[in-house]
């Protein structure tokens, strides 16, 4: 360790640094080895900086968490919880928000290390103050808690801790802080349920994801559309949805979609719900989900076929997750014409909607139209091919339009289309017949930015690496393709200049 700042750590240890030594000791920590600091730092140095931190001039506390962070950051966790439990307990309920996000990073260090996190598991009083945490007005430090407490709980003993004493009490207690610190325990629940079917149990035996349906399927139509997306998360897992349907939660959910015809304000929570079976059908089965709960594909098209651009954005973001997958597009195949004109509307909005919207069409016709080499039997070609037909009377043109627009998310999102369809042979054809197009595709200078170079980029990769392309476009375009994609995403050429004696 550098001299100077070894000096200055002992006078820190001694309590007696002054304000402008401290300032000193945070410089020179910066300049000495992770490695260094670890030889020479003693556990009264820590214990003295953290008693530094009851002091009530803000400037020094600010110095002091400093030169915590760098010096903790050289300690293993187990070292941190075996000797400065006390301090951490004390860090965690302190009045300056920058010395709870320093304790609370800490318990976030400890509670990675397998060994270290059964020392957290023997301290309560320290659970417990992380569970209070979660009710404090920093978010940072609440997220943080949150994150602590769902690592702990992935053990038997961390579930035992938090659901088989105590402690349960208090999770319940800081719950009846404010709705938004309730909504946060419900977040907690809902991730240590999303880890096994026996965190799901336990979280369930506390009562509190009961708690949670009953607000989602309760009079409060705010309440309703935040509790849908935890309880949409709880879906994303086999464990959660069987216990969704076992509780009979799927059925209520149906029940109140088919209900919302009467309800003035169903546009608070319809989007939830809606997005609630989009999810859910393609992490189940589409075909089941849309047969099962008919109101559901139902209510999808009603609202794509509003005039309201808020209902239209989520059922265009639900069609797209839903013809994510060769299942879900024969779902919506069966629909025939009704699809068909609707994805007429798609096409429309895609060129005339305000762009946040637009956007949604664009990323939604990319998921409807993709399909995996694997899956690109007749009558599926025949099927994108029809919907991509239905979409506009110059689809192509369509989007080649939307490409060359100053708007970089735009440009990106029409290349996103390009690239959904480049490995079909239809798709194939049409662009190579269209004038101009595949100049268009090996021309570097029409991207102006990154993600506009990185999204040309990716249509020429799914181009090059299409089966059918050396065929479709000839050996000229296809080696054209094969060059740029060998060249990369940002290659520039290089221009050669001719010097002229005399030239200014």
């Amino acid at each position: 360790m550098a001299e100077a700042a070894a000096a200055l750590l002992e006078r820190a240890a001694r309590r007696d640094a002054a304000l402008e030594e401290l300032r000193a000791l945070r410089v020179a920590l910066q300049a000495v080895p992770l490695a260094a600091l670890r030889a020479r730092l003693g556990e009264h140095h820590l214990v003295a900086l953290f008693a530094l931190l009851s002091a009530s001039d803000r400037e020094q506390v600010s110095a002091c968490v400093s030169i915590l962070e760098r010096l903790l950051q050289a300690l293993d966790p187990l070292y941190v919880i075996q000797n400065l439990r006390e301090e951490l307990q004390k860090g965690l309920c302190h009045p300056e928000d920058s010395v709870k996000i320093l304790t609370i990073a800490q318990i976030g260090r400890i509670v990675e290390d397998s060994d270290a996190v059964t020392e957290i598991l023997n301290s309560p009083e320290l659970l417990r103050q992380i569970i209070n945490c979660i009710g404090g007005e920093k978010i940072a430090v609440a997220k943080e808690a949150i994150k602590s407490l769902s690592r702990i709980a992935q053990t038997q003993e961390g579930l035992e801790a938090l659901f088989v004493s105590s402690l349960l009490s208090d999770l319940k207690n800081v719950m009846a802080t404010s709705d938004i610190v309730r909504y946060r325990v419900y977040e907690l629940i809902v991730e240590i349920s999303s880890v096994s079917a026996e965190s799901l149990n336990y979280c369930a035996n506390s009562g509190l994801i009961s708690e949670l349906i009953g607000e989602l399927t309760g009079e409060d139509v705010l309440v309703r559309a935040t509790c849908i997306e935890m309880v949409t998360s709880l879906a994303h897992t086999p464990q959660g949805r069987q216990y969704l349907a076992q509780q009979g939660v799927i059925d209520k959910i149906s029940n109140i979609i088919l209900g919302a015809e009467s309800d003035p304000f169903s546009s608070f929570y319809l989007p939830g719900f809606v997005k609630f079976f989009g999810n859910l059908a393609v992490v189940d089965s589409p075909q089941q989900i849309c047969e099962r709960y008919p109101v559901f594909m139902e209510k999808v098209f009603e609202m794509a076929e509003s005039q309201d651009p808020t209902m239209i954005g989520v059922a265009v973001d639900t069609l797209g997750i839903l013809g994510s997958n060769v299942e879900g597009k024969q779902v919506l195949q069966k629909t025939r014409s009704r699809f068909q004109n609707l994805l007429s509307k798609i096409g429309h909005q895609a060129k005339n909607a305000p762009t946040e919207l637009r956007l949604r069409c664009l990323d939604a016709i990319s998921s409807l139209l993709y399909l995996p080499p694997e899956q690109q039997t007749e009558d599926l070609l025949r099927m994108t091919e029809s919907w991509f037909t239905s979409l506009s009377s110059q689809p192509l043109e369509l989007f080649r339009s939307i490409s060359t627009q100053p708007f970089p998310d735009l440009h990106c999102g029409a290349l996103r289309v390009f690239t959904a369809i480049a490995n079909q042979p239809w798709a194939q054809k049409l662009m190579l017949h269209s004038p101009g197009f595949v100049e268009y595709v090996v021309d570097r200078s029409v991207e102006p930015d990154k993600a506009s170079k990185d999204a040309k980029y990716e249509l020429v990769k799914a181009l090059v690496n299409s089966k059918t392309i050396a065929e479709i476009f000839g050996n000229q375009y296809y080696l054209r393709l094969r060059a740029y994609l060998q060249e990369g995403p940002y290659y520039v050429k290089a221009v050669s200049t001719t010097a002229v004696e005399g030239a200014e």
